[in-house]
Order: C-alpha cells, then sequence, then structure tokens
C-alpha cells in the first residue's frame, strides 16, 4: 500500500497549515461492555500536550457543610476562573476515576471560534473532575455537567467527553453559546452495548434522533440556536452536529479522525472503505460511522495496544524506512506537524501514539463486582507505547511516590518520579527506535503480563477480605496497586541505566550469560536506511 509517502509532498494553504500545528491535543477510545472480553466497559484517553507534567490526582471524598463554596481553576492554566457551590457530599477520585467507577475522558475540537465564552466559571477539566466528586453514573455525570455551565457558564471551545460507568458509554459533546452569554449547547449519544467508539479532536456527533430519549439527551437550544445563528435551516431531522458546529476540513479528517479511524481499522474488516475519509482530500469521501460493532471482542490489552498505534499496517504507517523517521526508523516525527520547504507547505501524520504525551490510562468498569475491586485505571506516567500500564484500583486513596512525586515539577527532575524517569527512558530511545526499542518493549510487556496474569488471584484475595472488611479489601488493592507502580519504576530505572551503558557512542556491548561484556560490536546502518542513503548519495561514497 504505497499510495502515499508518509511525509506528503503536497502544498497546503497557510490556514491549514495553521490547523495542523494546533491540532496536538488527545485520543479517547471506548469499549461498550458487550464489545469486551470480559463484560467491563473500557475508556482510554493519552493526554497529549507540550511542556505538560502531570501525575496521577487524588481528590478525597468529603462533607462539605452548607454554603460552602468551591474555587474554580482553569485545569490548563491555573487561572482563577470564579467560585460554584460545593456539593454535600463528594466522592473519591483518583485519576481519572471515581469510587463508584464512574470514568470520564476527553478531546478538545475547538469548533466555531464565535461560539466560546470566556466569561463562563467552568473549563472542560475542571467540569469532569467537579463531575466525578459529585455523579455515581454516567446518566447522573451528563446531568451534574449540564446543569453546572448551564448554570455557571461553560468558558472552553467544543469539547467531546467520554463518559462511562460498569453498565453504559456515553459520548457528549459541548460548546457555548458566544462571548458574556453564560450559555451552551450540548448533545450526548449513548454507545451500543456491542459497540466501539472513538474520538480525537474532531467532533464526531453528526445527525441524532431526538425521539429516542432513551439514548440521547439534548440542551433545548440545541438546533434553534444554530437556526438563530443563521448556521442552519433544514429540518430537525436532518441537523448534523458536526457539520453545523465544528465542520470536518482536511486538518479534522487526516489529523484527527484518521486516529479514530485506525482504531476502528483494527477490529473491523473492510473499514478501508472509509480510507478516503481518513486521508482527507476528498471532500465528497463517505463518512466513517460514530461508532462500530467489532469483528471480535476486546481486552484491556487489545485497547492499550490500540494506544500505541503509529498507524501500522495502513498507507499512513509512521514505521517505514521514510528518511522522516531518521536514521533507526522512528515511528515519531518532530512538531509541529507542518513545515516549509521553499515556499510550500508540507505535514507529518498524527497518530495516536505521540512523544507529547503526559499521561496516559485505560479504565476497565465492572458490574459484576463490588465497585471497590471493579474499577481499575490502568496508567501510565508517558508515551502509551512507551510505558507500562500499572493497576491503580477506584477506591485508592494513597497514590503512590512516583505518580505523585513531591518536588518534581516540569522543571525539576526527579529519579523517584515516574514522568521524568520514564521520559528519560523513552527520549535515548526516540532517535535510536529501531535499535533500542526492542529492550524497552521486552520489560514493558513481561511486567504487563504478569499484572494480567495475577489480576484474578489479587482480586480472589480483595473479595475474600471484602466479605468480613471492606477497609481491609480497600487498602490491600491500594497497597497492591502502589506497589505495582514502584516496582515499575524500579525496572524503569534499570532500563534507563542498561541501554547508557550497553548502547554508548553509538556501538552496542555483547551479552554473555545475561552479563554485559567489554566486547562491542558497531551495527552501523541499518539495511533500510543504508539503501535510501545510497540512493540519495549515489557514488560519492563508494569504495573503489
Amino acid at each position: 500500500m504505497k499510495i502515499l509517502n508518509k511525509i506528503l509532498r503536497v502544498a497546503l494553504p497557510s490556514l491549514l497549515a495553521l490547523s495542523f500545528a494546533e491540532a496536538e491535543a488527545c485520543t479517547n477510545l471506548i469499549v461498550g461492555k458487550k464489545a469486551s472480553v470480559d463484560g467491563s466497559v473500557m475508556v482510554s484517553y493519552n493526554a497529549d500536550d507540550y511542556g505538560m507534567f502531570s501525575g496521577l490526582c487524588h481528590y478525597p471524598a468529603g462533607v462539605h457543610a452548607k454554603g460552602e463554596m468551591r474555587k474554580i481553576f482553569d485545569w490548563d492554566s491555573g487561572v482563577y476562573h470564579g467560585e460554584i457551590p460545593e456539593a454535600p457530599v463528594t466522592y473519591n477520585v483518583i485519576g481519572n476515576i471515581n469510587e463508584y467507577q464512574l470514568s470520564i475522558a476527553e478531546t478538545t475540537y475547538g469548533g466555531r471560534e464565535e461560539m466560546i465564552d470566556t466569561t463562563g466559571i467552568l473549563d472542560y477539566g475542571s467540569l469532569i473532575y467537579v463531575a466525578l466528586q459529585r455523579a455515581k453514573t454516567a446518566r447522573e455525570a451528563i446531568s451534574v455537567m449540564t446543569s453546572l455551565v448551564e448554570k455557571y457558564g461553560y468558558c472552553s471551545s467544543g469539547e467531546t467527553f467520554s463518559i462511562c460507568d460498569p453498565n453504559e458509554a456515553w459520548i457528549m459533546e459541548m460548546m457555548g453559546t458566544g462571548p458574556g452569554s453564560k450559555g451552551v449547547v450540548w448533545v450526548a449519544m449513548r454507545i451500543p452495548d456491542d459497540a466501539i467508539c472513538a474520538h480525537a479532536n474532531q467532533s464526531r456527533i453528526g445527525k441524532f434522533d431526538m425521539k429516542d430519549k432513551k439514548n440521547v439527551l439534548h440542551s433545548k437550544n440545541v438546533i434553534s440556536y444554530a437556526r438563530k445563528m443563521g448556521w442552519f435551516s433544514g429540518k430537525d431531522a436532518d441537523f448534523s452536529w458536526k457539520n453545523t458546529y465544528a465542520f470536518p476540513d482536511f486538518s479534522g479528517r487526516r489529523a484527527c479522525d484518521a486516529r479514530a479511524w485506525s482504531f476502528f481499522n483494527r477490529f473491523k474488516k473492510g473499514f478501508d472503505r472509509y480510507l478516503p475519509w481518513a486521508l482527507g482530500k476528498d471532500p465528497n469521501a463517505e463518512d466513517m460511522p460514530l461508532w462500530v460493532v467489532p469483528d471480535r471482542k476486546l481486552s484491556v490489552h487489545d485497547v492499550e495496544m490500540a494506544m500505541r498505534d503509529h498507524y501500522e499496517n495502513t498507507p499512513m504507517a509512521l514505521d517505514s524506512a521514510n528518511i522522516g523517521g531518521g536514521v533507526y526508523q522512528m515511528p515519531y516525527r518532530p512538531t509541529p506537524l507542518s513545515f516549509k520547504v521553499d515556499g510550500k507547505t508540507y505535514f507529518n501524520e498524527r497518530p495516536i501514539s505521540t512523544q507529547q504525551t503526559a499521561f496516559t490510562f485505560v479504565s476497565q468498569l465492572r458490574s459484576w463486582l463490588p465497585r471497590e475491586i471493579g474499577g481499575i485505571t490502568w496508567f501510565g506516567n508517558d508515551d502509551a507505547n512507551m510505558v507500562a500500564y500499572t493497576p491503580v484500583y477506584c477506591n485508592n486513596t494513597v497514590v503512590p511516590e512516583c505518580y505523585n512525586t513531591p518536588d518534581a515539577d516540569a522543571v525539576t527532575f526527579s529519579d523517584k518520579n515516574a514522568f521524568w524517569v520514564c521520559n528519560w527512558v523513552s527520549n535515548m530511545v526516540y532517535p535510536r527506535y529501531s535499535q533500542l526499542f526492542p529492550e524497552l518493549q521486552a520489560v514493558r510487556d513481561s511486567l504487563e503480563a504478569d499484572y494480567f496474569a495475577r489480576q484474578a488471584e489479587v482480586e480472589k484475595h480483595a473479595l475474600e477480605l471484602y466479605g468480613s472488611d471492606k477497609a481491609a479489601a480497600v487498602a490491600y488493592l491500594n497497597a497492591y496497586s502502589n506497589d505495582k507502580a514502584q516496582q515499575m519504576l524500579a525496572h524503569w530505572r534499570d532500563l534507563a541505566t542498561l541501554i547508557i551503558v550497553k548502547y554508548n557512542d553509538m556501538a552496542v556491548k555483547r551479552t554473555k550469560d545475561g552479563k554485559l561484556t567489554r566486547y562491542v560490536d558497531r551495527p552501523g546502518y541499518p539495511e533500510a536506511f543504508a539503501k535510501k542513503l545510497v540512493k540519495e548519495t549515489g557514488d560519492w561514497y563508494e569504495s573503489k
């Protein structure tokens, strides 16, 4: 499949270049309970942002006095927006999951700029964590989120939320109604239990059945606002959210929807039918569906591997000998996504797995277990491809040191901190990917295989404790989670020292009986790159 070059040689308008440069946010994958191997609902998130330093957040459960207020600070910038009344009772939240197995994630798509209301109090990030502290189910979370923004205003641009509990998975999209309005429009759709869904910085909801009140929820003004603004004049049944509020242009399809396409393409035969949509160049291409029923059921491991996707085995693959990947065939590209040569603008592909991921998770939500045992967020503190996801149970109240390290921040390194140690390793691996990644992959896969192998035994013991002492079961799972996180960190520190010692100065020390020796090999160029180099330089360097 060589119909495309991985660095596309096409000239793009400057506006397109700008949109590509800004399309560097997040990816969510969602799995319904009848589409998973074990009956769990799953939702995943790559939080992608250059310069972002983050660990595993924690909000303890609480009881609040009448009249107590909650200050709202912007999740991205930390800017103070205002305050809202605190709820009488708030729930324990660790990462993006709460004690009732409710998990929420997001991706930002922007949409019409004139709809942004900077006077609103609630931004998308604050809205997520406030909802996690106040809601027990996905439907309740939708009610909490929409009622809050309808009263206090929404100050972010267009957003897609994944809102999931052990029984239901929902996708919701939201936008403001213009400067100073304190108003919002929104629509939410339940994902069928046997389906998978994805979104990645492009609005995904098109037409929706307003009569299906069981599976479709929306603001009263969802269509009337568009009519008022002169953006839509057809029948209600023909209204498309994304075509009206966030039209999928070339960059929205190629840099964003293409990631959703790559997820569907893994699990649905014949999905190359929608490749022209993902490529973005054909304005008449058939739009891909919001969700699909996969050909087989997905496991947590399947979702983790999908979060590591670089368009492998597709026309957009980044894992080839293309010169953009450097000597060692790196499936990553420098950013911004667009660049200029001789006055023409070009772009790189934007896959799900990317170097700017600050943290990543896969939440596993299971209705047949006590909530304290059923909810897990599998967490990593760097690019999903470069980390081992460690288990974190939803009622944990003590965060492992490596995910919440004192004194570590965006400009302060600590070898006790997972973000920094994982980034230390990945940034050694990136430029020598084909040579060094197998070392990382072996450690990553070994740890994850061990976690999965232990899961049934660990949860069986937790259930035994739960029968007589719920607190003991929660404490046991918390200790187990923290132990596995710290174990991962220890392995990653060992991996860092192994790489610098074994692969020093572009040579490779030999191994004997499991130990490094002083003897070195000098592997030179990978064969594929050597051929590329000779083709480019001709006989200039040929030995006569």
